[in-house]
């Protein structure tokens, strides 16, 4: 009669307590690492490639960053320089002298210049004034296209990346639903890695996104300003011709040469 009874107690106990059972069983069945390179490892092979996208996309945005970053400095250095010379009282033949062998903007603005005023003799009139002032303009737009060169990737990045993380997302959790059709149950087991995988997409979406907007801001505003500075010197360039002219004719002696 006593074991029957213990045989009944242990059946009731099992029936009143179907929740921790099953709570037991999905633990048990739980992954025990969920770490971002376990779930790399264990996502689809879409899911996957979704990611290591991201991570490129991410590191060409600092890679562009740190490039155009040092470029700009260099540049915007080599410009107020020439730019300080233009603002001493100088002649535009020694400031061509000075700019010989240089690639920057500001010396391929003065170089463009004195070859227009080569070109017309010396005479400066109205008309030399506008030959050289579409010759600057011309210098100023190729120059800003150069230093600007590479920054549109990052336009890029940073409006794509993240319905690129969005779409791992999607596939992650379609791959979630699909594991719960095939097991033909909710275990809490089939179900979290899956979610896990698209919520780690959707992270190296906004990761690969952020920064890249913030950085092409960034080099946007200090693009302008080194912009400004070649307006200053176009407009220093175009001074100098016009005080030399209201000396009379001057020569530069095989200025563009």
């Amino acid at each position: 009669m006593l074991n029957v009874m213990i045989r009944w107690c242990g059946a009731a106990g099992a029936t009143a307590l179907p929740g921790a059972a099953f709570a037991a069983t999905d633990v048990a069945l739980l992954p025990r690492n969920l770490s971002p390179w376990n779930m790399f490892l264990n996502a689809d092979i879409v899911v996957q490639t979704v990611m290591v996208g991201l991570a490129f996309a991410s590191l060409v945005t600092w890679t562009v960053w740190l490039a155009k970053t040092i470029e700009i400095r260099r540049k915007t250095a080599t410009a107020r320089r020439r730019l300080s010379m233009l603002e001493t009282d100088t002649v535009l033949a020694k400031a061509e002298q000075e700019s010989r062998g240089g690639h920057d903007a500001v010396a391929q603005i003065i170089l463009s210049a004195a070859r227009e005023a080569s070109l017309s003799g010396g005479h400066v009139d109205d008309g030399l004034k506008e030959r050289v002032a579409l010759r600057l303009e011309r210098v100023e737009a190729a120059m800003s296209r150069q230093i600007a060169r590479g920054t549109g990737v990052l336009a890029t990045i940073g409006a794509t990346a993240p319905f690129v993380g969005l779409f791992g997302t999607v596939w992650g959790i379609m791959n979630s639903f699909i594991g719960i059709s095939e097991a033909k149950t909710t275990n809490l087991a089939v179900v979290a890695p899956g979610i896990a995988e698209a919520l780690l997409a959707t992270a190296l979406g906004l990761v690969a996104a952020i920064p890249a907007v913030v950085i092409y801001n960034h080099l946007t505003r200090t693009i302008a300003a080194h912009r400004a500075l070649l307006g200053d010197a176009s407009a220093m360039v175009l001074l100098l011709i016009s005080r030399e002219g209201d000396r009379g004719p001057f020569r530069l002696a095989r200025a563009a040469e």
